[in-house]
């Protein structure tokens, strides 16, 4: 059987204006492994829905409460890739940061986290299909201005 996991890709604005460079993701580094880069996300536990385990993994991971985010309706993804050998789906919300101040208080599954703008997120995150997922919620979020 497949592992899940779920998650949010998390933005925030810079300034209230409308502007594609004013847009930031949260990319955290793990402390495990390769020490890869990615956005809070994590195994389904039992009982749990797709979007109740994507927030509570933010919680858990990066500090933040649903309530200091918006989900952003419209948005979706589902990655598949394989991990040890083994079929892995990861399917992704999007969410925006009510206030850009709010404060990342990182589990001890992160060792780092950073805000980056698309070009660098992408060189963050190593992996294409990321890189690709990244370049697609830009292109979302840009659209809709």
């Amino acid at each position: 059987m497949a592992v899940r996991a779920c998650g949010l890709i998390i933005y925030r604005r810079l300034q209230p204006a409308p502007s594609p460079n004013s847009i930031e993701y949260l990319l955290l580094q793990t402390s495990y492994g390769d020490h890869h880069w990615t956005p809070p996300k994590g195994h389904v536990d039992p009982g749990e829905d797709d979007l109740q385990t994507a927030f509570r993994e933010t919680q858990e991971e990066a500090g933040l409460q649903a309530s200091q985010l918006t989900l952003i309706q419209g948005y979706r993804k589902e990655l598949h890739y394989p991990v040890r050998g083994k079929p892995k789906t990861v399917v992704y919300w999007l969410a925006e940061m009510k206030d850009c101040n709010t404060e990342i208080k990182l589990s001890e599954e992160h060792q780092a986290f950073q805000w980056l703008k698309l070009e660098d997120a992408c060189k963050f995150a190593e992996y294409e299909d990321m890189q690709a997922t990244l370049k697609e919620v830009h292109q979302f979020l840009c659209s809709r201005e």
